[in-house]
């Protein structure tokens, strides 16, 4: 099976055919540096990383450009309030979103563009847009003509032109409440940079199309971001760069929310977990586990308790790979399994595609309680492979060499458990059970809670 994937615009899941041979054009919306990542941030990143992984598997060169939006009436009210310079507080986000990519295994994009190093282009896209008569200037501001673009406004997100809204104060001089702003006129105390219709800074639509097509060309494969992105960010890019005359995207993608109580997560709801917050109570790779198992397109309510269950989760295919190093001998990197494949070819159908690794853990486990060695290194290998599209591999050097004393303490706890419970699985095979059970109560007393499961024994430390 080829790779398909669901396109917003056309509302139906196409197989995907990249503009160049062996080259695979990704543009994903980035952050709006205004405050401290939380998860609802960071889903989107871990969505389209998943997405770059597997178009790398299939010999793509996946080039992902992942735009700073660090220039936005949010950032400059945010620094005023805290009393800092707009370009400090920019760069002091900028740093913790980047912080939290790499945290959560994230590879780099192939470029990071800021907005404000980009306002050339900008400059060059509106001059287009006044030249085919889609755009016009007001009093310093520039908008872009809706009206003048009826027929295709619209497509991406099925807005009715009579219902549209821009979400924007309807200033003097736009001529149609519907028109959105392209560049935005100086105003004391803000930042400004000169252009011929007056100094001033950019609207954040134009901001993206400038960045995608600067360095993806005219025309690219996929555009990515957040469901909430889908009107009025990028229906806008589409109509301004198609009305220019750019091809732009081919591809539309974007990824749910992540809700709580029912509720997109967001910092003016005020019921945002912040990514350093979360990560006081899972490890990275337990977050991201718990992020990208889900389909991108299903909405995920957070929860305490879900959280919980991916970190016993992720622990078990953990746990299996580890114990085959220990048991059976270095474990290397096989092939997915046809399975697997199938499902990450179906729009990136995660749920289906973990489910298949925990099948394949469940045999390695038999595999092991066989002495079946060979077998039991060839699911683990497989298991490596598979994780590793997922950016889960837990031997992965990623992981492995995740730095701390807190996370080297755990490592080290982790081994001595594992070989603590191989030998109660070795006395329990003899039907020494009297040994198996003093093992356990050790553990027990040490504060190690320790369950039998399908897929072998999991641990997990004891509350209090």
């Amino acid at each position: 099976m080829s790779l398909h994937l669901h396109d917003t615009a056309t509302r139906t899941t196409r197989e995907f055919h990249p503009r160049c041979d062996g080259v695979a054009s990704i543009y994903v919306c980035g952050a709006t540096v205004q405050g401290v990542p939380h998860v609802g941030h960071v889903r989107s990143g871990l969505n389209f990383d998943v997405l770059r992984r597997w178009l790398q598997h299939h010999g793509y060169d996946a080039r992902l450009v992942r735009n700073v939006t660090d220039i936005d009436d949010k950032i400059l009210t945010k620094a005023a309030e805290a009393g800092r310079p707009w370009w400090e507080w920019a760069a002091t986000h900028e740093r913790a979103f980047e912080r939290a990519y790499d945290q959560l295994g994230c590879l780099p994009p192939s470029v990071l563009p800021r907005a404000t190093g980009h306002v050339t282009q900008m400059v060059d896209l509106i001059q287009r847009l006044i030249d085919k008569g889609h755009a016009y200037a007001a009093g310093g501001d520039v908008y872009f003509s809706v009206d003048s673009y009826a027929d295709q406004y619209g497509k991406l997100s099925g807005q009715r032109l009579d219902e549209v809204q821009q979400g924007e104060t309807l200033a003097s001089g736009k001529r149609d409440p519907r028109d959105f702003t392209l560049w935005k006129a100086a105003k004391p105390g803000e930042p400004s940079w000169p252009t011929p219709w007056g100094s001033g800074r950019p609207g954040w639509h134009l901001e993206c199309s400038a960045m995608a097509t600067f360095y993806l060309g005219s025309e690219f494969d996929i555009h990515g971001g957040g469901l909430d992105l889908v009107f009025p960010h990028h229906e806008n890019e589409m109509a301004q760069s198609n009305a220019a005359g750019d091809g732009f995207a081919q591809y539309w993608m974007h990824n749910a929310w992540v809700t709580m109580s029912g509720e997109k997560m967001s910092k003016s709801l005020g019921n945002v977990l912040s990514i350093p917050e979360v990560l006081k109570r899972a490890r990275a790779a337990e977050l991201r586990y718990y992020l990208v198992t889900p389909h991108y397109r299903s909405t995920l309510e957070f929860s305490e308790a879900g959280l919980a269950e991916a970190v016993a989760t992720y622990r078990r295919i953990e746990s299996f790979v580890r114990r085959v190093g220990q048991r059976a001998g270095a474990v290397g990197h096989g092939e997915v399994c046809a399975e697997f494949a199938a499902a990450m070819d179906d729009d990136l159908s995660t749920p289906q595609a973990i489910a298949v690794v925990h099948n394949v853990v469940r045999e390695g486990n038999a595999a092991l309680d066989r002495g079946d060695d060979e077998a039991a290194r060839g699911a683990a290998a497989s298991v490596r492979a598979m994780t590793d599209v997922l950016g889960l591999d837990p031997l992965s050097e990623q992981w492995a060499e995740d730095s701390g004393a807190d996370d080297a303490a755990q490592r080290a706890l982790g081994d001595l458990v594992e070989a603590m419970l191989e030998q109660r699985k070795q006395a329990r095979a003899e039907r020494d059970f009297a040994t198996a059970d003093l093992l356990r109560d050790r553990l027990q007393a040490s504060g190690i809670a320790v369950e039998d499961t399908p897929d072998g024994p999991m641990w997990t430390l004891k509350d209090g």
